[in-house]
């Protein structure tokens, strides 16, 4: 202002010539201007671009003058939204540009910028521009969570989602809406209920790519969010031994050490997230608000109604993520098991697909009333001595995965017809017998043949452990592996009292005698035998039981002695019957009768460990058949079922094409044009690892001026001179090197 104001009063005082120019070059640029606005097509390539950088040049400097550009957002905000269809693309992403460092700069927030880009994304026609503004809005929702997620533009983005699909269910722009929230969603910016909401409405829309981008969500969206985590923990990793070796080796300079600098504090940040508690990441299908309903309206909508345009990929799609709610939810959707029986003939496209489906949505809640038809026709159509190895396998694999849901389904004569297959010439066949007969010696080994039983079952069965499985019936929940823990306890205790001088036992001969010889119980027996009140008296047998005090009636002492110690053999053999009888069949009550500590939890978790670890050696290959059918039972209800799971080996045993073959011999070989030495390709890999080079390489590549001095030097060294050279190299060849390395 003061420099104003003194070329003002100069400017009074003597007239300039610059002024003079200045006043013209004003006026000439006023009617430019004038003349451009009122004609438009007239504009030149040079004015564009001009505009273009005083566009930019004022988003820079917007927030150091907020008044004199208060008006300026508003301006470019009107121009995008009417012109953008007319605007060139350069001058288009140059606004778009400005929009968004003026973001950065807070002049305007989050939500303004949202409802200007957006209806902008969801109506141009223009591909790159939607790519554009796609990338601007999903990297403006994650600045704005970086540091503490932000509830009030996470609410405003999923309303104006949300409200996108529910109001015209067939437009197409929904599409968007699902881009969006899936991204989102795997980059863990939005992890609630909302956003499942939206992603439920998507699946429920009439747009078949809205359809499949929802249901793809559910069926994939969590495996996603999981990769992107490996990924990023992965990208993270950073060698801090090669970069120090790298520091003691190289030369030191500020690049080195500010790249030393960046790795340290990578470490400790990787270290601070170890420590931190991690987010609770659930699933879609439980953050789903009614699965029961969701479900229905699916299968109504897209699978039973003959009217729906979607093709038998999108329907098997539909399908799956049916089958993953009714499974993991225990939901009831009687019609959906009627469904599958058209599909279930080895002649139909994507079979073992629809397969895995119908193992999904089977549970210990469907009546087996239901799925007896199901198993019965995929017995007669699948595995039959006339159908193919690869058929009846994966008929065999599907009737293991329906029973271990529900095994009350099968019968016991369909079951000894499956289980002969066992003898079959096919391995994938022999394999797929095998795991329904293991299923079945743990689930329902009345079932089977005694000679198909087993050892451990019919020991189960004859002992009682092993009951026949009712209807409804739910398993106790137990924490995995607390047997282990007990176990480990009891051991412990035992060892602290043998070292002690103590007995393993708890109970003491001591205790037991205080316990017979209680002089209380003898004065109840006393007073019972002297009771002459009368009373009930129950007689197991009919036998008659004469009580005499007299001598003559009195056994032997020596047979006493003898019926005495066999009736305590006898009893002591039948207590610990009964005892492994209760610990078979009862569950570990240490967790109800105890709090678990940290210590006790770490311990937990190295038995369970232990026990895995035991049961990969090849000593416990016996074990193994039932430990399977034991785990198919208890896999996690959140892992889906695959169509090559059903298939089994016939999967792996499928002939190769021509072109298969190629590309297998062909994989890890490099390309064959570059013709390198086995010398080359080792120093290319030393180089890519970032090993250093040996100390003849490094000579050998030395400028020759530089080696010079030293040759002249060893050419005018003395005699004594050359012994004492020879002497220090014998001497450092005996410590090691220079530095004494030898043997490391």
């Amino acid at each position: 202002m003061q420099i104003c104001r003194i070329s003002s009063t100069k400017s009074d005082e003597t007239p300039s010539p610059i002024k003079t120019t200045s006043k013209a070059n004003t006026a000439n640029m006023s009617t430019d201007a004038k003349s451009s606005s009122k004609r438009p097509p007239s504009a030149t390539e040079d004015g564009i671009v001009s505009f273009q950088d005083l566009t930019y040049f004022v988003a820079h400097v917007a927030d150091c003058y907020p008044q004199h550009t208060k008006q300026f957002p508003r301006d470019l905000m009107e121009i995008l939204s009417t012109h953008h269809e007319e605007l060139e693309s350069d001058l288009r992403e140059k606004i778009v540009g400005s929009l968004v460092l003026l973001r950065r700069k807070d002049v305007i927030d989050s939500s303004t910028l949202l409802r200007t880009l957006f209806p902008i994304l969801i109506s141009t026609p223009s591909k790159s521009l939607r790519a554009l503004l796609f990338r601007k809005i999903l990297s403006d929702l994650r600045t704005s969570n970086a540091n503490a997620t932000n509830h009030r533009l996470n609410r405003t983005t999923q309303t104006v989602l949300y409200n996108l699909l529910s109001a015209d269910r067939v437009s197409p722009k929904g599409i968007w809406a699902v881009k969006l929230t899936r991204e989102l969603w795997k980059r863990q910016i939005w992890t609630e209920s909302k956003a499942v909401e939206i992603m439920k409405e998507a699946a429920l829309a009439d747009n078949e790519k809205v359809i499949v981008g929802g249901v793809r969500f559910f069926l994939g969206g969590d495996k996603e969010r999981e990769e992107l985590e490996d990924e990023s923990s992965d990208d993270e990793a950073v060698d801090m031994g090669r970069i120090k070796h790298q520091m003691a080796i190289n030369k030191k300079n500020k690049k080195k050490a500010r790249m030393m600098a960046q790795a340290v504090a990578t470490v400790k940040k990787k270290e601070r997230k170890k420590k931190q508690p991690h987010p609770l990441n659930f699933s879609a299908f439980h953050l789903l608000h009614d699965p029961q309903g969701f479900a229905e309206a699916l299968f109504l909508k897209h699978l039973q109604n003959t009217r729906s345009k979607l093709s038998l990929e999108q329907k098997l799609l539909v399908l799956q993520l049916v089958s993953r709610l009714v499974g993991l939810h225990k939901l009831t959707i009687m019609s959906l098991y009627s469904y599958f029986i058209k599909y279930l003939t080895p002649r139909q496209p994507s079979v073992t697909s629809f397969l895995a489906s119908l193992a999904q949505a089977t549970h210990n809640l469907v009546p087996p009333d239901v799925l007896e038809p199901l198993i019965q026709k995929i017995a007669n159509e699948f595995v039959s001595e006339a159908a193919a190895a690869e058929v009846a396998s994966a008929g065999l694999n599907a009737i293991r995965e329906i029973c271990a849901r529900q095994p009350l389904a099968m019968n016991d004569t369909l079951l000894q017809d499956l289980v002969m297959y066992r003898k079959s010439k096919d391995k994938g066949v022999v394999m797929a017998a095998k795991g329904l007969l293991s299923l079945y010696r743990e689930v329902g080994a009345d079932m089977l043949k005694k000679r198909d039983r087993g050892k451990e079952a019919a020991m189960g069965l004859r002992s009682g452990q092993r009951k026949e499985q009712r209807f409804g019936e739910e398993a106790l929940g137990e924490i995995e592996g607390l047997e282990l823990l007990e176990k480990w306890k009891e051991e412990e205790r035992q060892k602290q009292r043998i070292e002690k001088g103590l007995p393993a036992e708890r109970e003491s001969d001591e205790e037991k005698e205080d316990e017979e010889g209680d002089p209380g119980d003898w004065e109840v027996d006393e007073a019972n035998d002297t009771d002459d009140s009368g009373g009930w008296i129950n007689v197991e047998s009919d036998k008659e039981i004469d009580i005499s005090d007299s001598e003559d009636d009195k056994p032997r002492a020596g047979k006493v002695k003898l019926d005495s110690t066999i009736a305590r053999v006898d009893e002591h053999k039948e207590n610990e019957d009964e005892k492994a009888e209760t610990t078979a069949q009862k569950p570990s009550t240490l967790a109800t009768t105890r709090i678990l500590t940290p210590a006790d939890l770490a311990k937990l978790q190295e038995l369970r460990l232990s026990a895995s670890i035991n049961f990969a050696l090849p000593a416990s290959q016996r074990k193994r058949a039932a430990q399977a059918a034991a785990a198919l039972q208890a896999r996690h209800a959140d892992d889906p079922l695959t169509a090559a799971e059903i298939e089994g080996l016939a999967s792996l045993s499928k002939k190769s094409t021509k072109a298969d073959k190629i590309a297998l011999s062909m994989a890890g070989k490099t390309d064959e044009s570059v013709h390198q030495s086995t010398q080359a390709k080792r120093k290319e890999k030393k180089e890519a690892l970032g090993k250093s080079t040996t100390n003849r390489e490094k000579a050998r590549k030395k400028n020759f001026l530089m080696t010079l001095g030293k040759g002249k030097a060893k050419g005018k060294r003395s005699l004594v001179q050359q012994g004492r050279v020879l002497k220090a190299h014998v001497e450092r060849g005996k410590r090691g090197g220079k530095r004494g390395n030898q043997g490391k």
